[in-house]
């Protein structure tokens, strides 16, 4: 290897491009500006005014914070569902001065107060509710009627009571800890407040309400058609922002204890900063507590540094509303261009330099010489299948197969002209095999490693493994498990070709060539799922070899075959055993005790150059219709016979793909190939010359039927 290319190689190994990319496809890189803007703020003030940092101020920060930080949850739920509610400040304001009316005035017990403060609340979101989400009027129309309408119920009102609130007393013990008592230095409120803070987002982001929270904020008309009752998701986020006002007026008021004409006045533009700033999306569908959260702090901190330096009233106001058009302006530059800035830095190509491609002419003498030995391969269920990735047989000679509506598929022998549905997976179904007991173990695109019992009864045995040490984005999920075999202690090995990538971008993955594949291990005694092997360049087809001590596995972006030894004095150990002028996908087992190989595509000179520069690949990403991109060539494969020493026995071309145009897969059975194709629309079968009439993959594995 020239110094130039080892130079590429070490830059783009251990100075990888798409670090970048993985951090900002995380959830929490939209907190990043909300963070970053915090921590100005704070700064700023810190050096203009260290004394607004004392402890003391520091605990009535806390305390504004329990309230402001609740109102502005309610307001992000109700944001998150594609709505506003500029109604929160008098919301606020009624259920304090209910609160206040029940304690002082009629001397209740809190937990009456309590009660009848949060119907309050909830009374005035469901009215928004109503209208909003089942008379379907406008948000800002709306809440801005219901902002005067409660406005003036609570100026009708607090004349008459706001004196009476003042002079008297209430009767609880409880009001007063909860109002100025604290635990190590925190006031209760502050407490109260994380509880809840705490519980919603548990909801927000584990449970199905959030889901559909944000599935109705993104698209309405999506979440309706899949089902979701989308008046009823808008209806409870309003009446969820009235219960959090609500929350939030029993600790205000039992902090302050009295109320004026002013009391929740602007609140509404407050919380609004303090969302949008946080990061809360204006156009729905994207948001969380913590947003919210920092975005209150930074709001609160502003706010109150304004009235430490005396800014106040109009100039105070005017500044918030810079801040405001600040954090609009951020929210619709950055919904905008995320997912171009992601697409453009998350694709990271590594430099690849395959060996020189062995020759296919069919006068070279090569064992990969073309010819049309499978010209005259049979088809099975032709137009009734689409996407049969491995075929299987059982001992009947009954074939299997996985499908693009995500059933396994039989064809009943031995004319395979019956046709039925043997289980549904709800995936795509790719490498199977049976186990000892007669359960087709299959691994689904996307969702794991699952098992189809006798009974038909679709079991999931893992859909995950430990995650990497480094790995900046969660890859313990299985992504693309891809083929299995079964060892002789039951033991279940398994190939994800990607974990950055779906079966549907397995191109790009192809451009990266980086190595983002692992050998998975599932061992069925203690259920657990460990990886064995990672960094591997697309591995794909997984074979156990007859010593029960080792396994081949196909690298397919590499064109080579490795044998993996799981067992044995070379356990660990990794060799190559075979270079080809193709793309290897699955491996299976041969009658005479040697292996069979599909390729799925031929090598071509411009890929293979192209995989020794990444910067060249990168700018096509970048530059060029993703329809225009280097490809592998995949319209023409073959069938490979070789033995675990590397040595080519045979190769079996459809040269012009007339009868078998892809090869993703071959199984020997009873004298026969069947042949499997993930872009075909059937099955097929060949007759092997001089194969043995009597064997079958289940005896080979598992010993005669007892």
């Amino acid at each position: 290897m020239s110094v130039a290319d080892t130079l590429t190689r070490v830059r783009y190994r251990y100075f990888p491009d798409h670090v970048v990319g993985e951090v900002l496809s995380k959830r929490w890189a939209d907190n990043a500006i909300a963070f970053v803007a915090l921590v100005v703020v704070v700064s700023v003030f810190a050096v203009v005014n260290g004394r607004m940092f004392s402890i003391a101020q520091l605990n009535d920060l806390a305390g504004q914070m329990s309230e402001y930080g609740l109102v502005a949850i309610g307001f992000s739920i109700v944001m998150i569902s594609g709505g506003i509610d500029l109604s929160v400040g008098s919301v606020f304001a009624l259920c304090t001065m209910m609160v206040l009316v029940a304690m002082n005035v009629w001397q209740q017990e809190l937990w009456l107060a309590a009660l009848e403060t949060l119907c309050v609340g909830a009374l005035c979101g469901a009215i928004n509710g109503i209208l909003i989400g089942y008379f379907r009027l406008r948000a800002f129309l709306t809440t801005l009627i219901t902002l005067i309408s409660f406005r003036s119920v609570y100026d009708i009102f607090i004349p008459d009571v706001g004196t009476r609130i003042v002079l008297g007393t209430p009767n609880s013990a409880i009001w007063e800890v909860l109002g100025s008592g604290s635990v190590g230095g925190l006031p209760y409120s502050v407490l109260v407040a994380a509880v809840f803070a705490l519980a919603f987002h548990v909801v927000l982001s584990r449970t199905r309400p959030g889901w559909h929270l944000a599935a109705v904020g993104g698209s309405r008309r999506s979440a309706f058609n899949a089902g979701i009752n989308v008046r009823s998701v808008v209806f409870s986020a309003y009446m969820t922002s009235g219960i959090l006002c609500a929350v939030a007026a029993i600790l205000y008021g039992a902090q302050l204890g009295s109320i004026g004409n002013d009391t929740g006045v602007g609140l509404e533009m407050l919380v609004l900063t303090a969302v949008v700033v946080g990061g809360v999306s204006l156009g729905g569908g994207r948001g969380s507590v913590a947003k919210a959260l920092m975005g209150s702090v930074t709001v609160l901190v502003l706010n109150n540094g304004l009235q430490a330096l005396s800014i106040q009233g109009s100039t105070a106001s005017m500044i918030l509303g810079f801040v405001l058009l600040g954090a609009v302006f951020v929210d619709v530059r950055w919904v905008k261009n995320k997912n171009k800035l992601l697409n453009s830095a998350y694709v990271s190509p590594a430099f690849l330099k395959l060996p020189a491609c062995p020759e296919t002419a069919s006068d070279s003498g090569s064992p990969f010489a073309v010819n049309d030995a499978l010209r005259d391969v049979e088809a099975i269920g032709l137009g009734r299948v689409e996407g049969p990735e491995d075929p299987l047989i059982d001992r009947d000679g009954n074939v299997y197969s996985g499908n693009r509506q995500g059933d396994i598929v039989r064809f009943l022998a031995p004319d395979f002209r019956t046709m039925e549905v043997y289980a549904h997976t709800g995936g795509s179904p790719l490498g199977m095999n049976f186990d000892r007991e007669g359960n087709l173990v299959v691994c689904i695109g996307g969702m794991g490693l699952y098992m189809v019992t006798p009974q038909r009864e679709v079991v999931k045995l893992t859909d995950e493994t430990n995650r990497s040490k480094f790995s900046i984005i969660d890859d313990s999920r299985l992504r693309l498990a891809d083929d299995l075999d079964i060892a002789h202690d039951g033991r279940i090995f398994f190939s994800e070709a990607s974990y950055r990538y779906s079966a549907h971008d397995w191109p790009v993955d192809c451009l990266e060539s980086r190595g983002n594949g692992r050998l998975i291990c599932y061992d069925p005694r203690d259920k657990s799922t460990r990886t064995v092997l990672a960094n591997l360049i697309f591995p794909n087809g997984m074979c156990c070899t007859q010593d029960k001590e080792s396994l081949l596995f196909a690298e397919s972006w590499a064109c080579r075959v490795n044998r993996y030894w799981f067992d044995g004095p070379k356990r660990g150990k990794v060799e190559q055993v075979l270079a080809l002028p193709g793309y290897p996908d699955n491996i299976n087992r041969a009658s005479d005790g040697n292996y069979w190989v599909a390729l799925v595509g031929m090598r071509g000179p411009s890929l293979d150059l192209a995989l020794t520069m990444p910067a060249f690949r990168k700018r096509m990403t970048r530059q060029v219709a993703p329809a225009n991109w280097l490809f592998p060539n995949i319209n023409t494969g073959c069938v490979v016979k070789f033995t675990d020493r590397g040595e080519v026995l045979g190769t079996y071309w459809d040269l012009g793909g007339l009868n078998h145009p892809m090869v993703t897969s071959v199984k020997e059975h009873k004298g026969y190939l069947y042949l499997g194709g993930v872009s075909n629309n059937r099955l097929g079968k060949w007759k092997v010359p001089g194969a043995d009439p009597s064997w079958t993959g289940p005896d080979s594995y598992w010993g005669p039927r007892s």
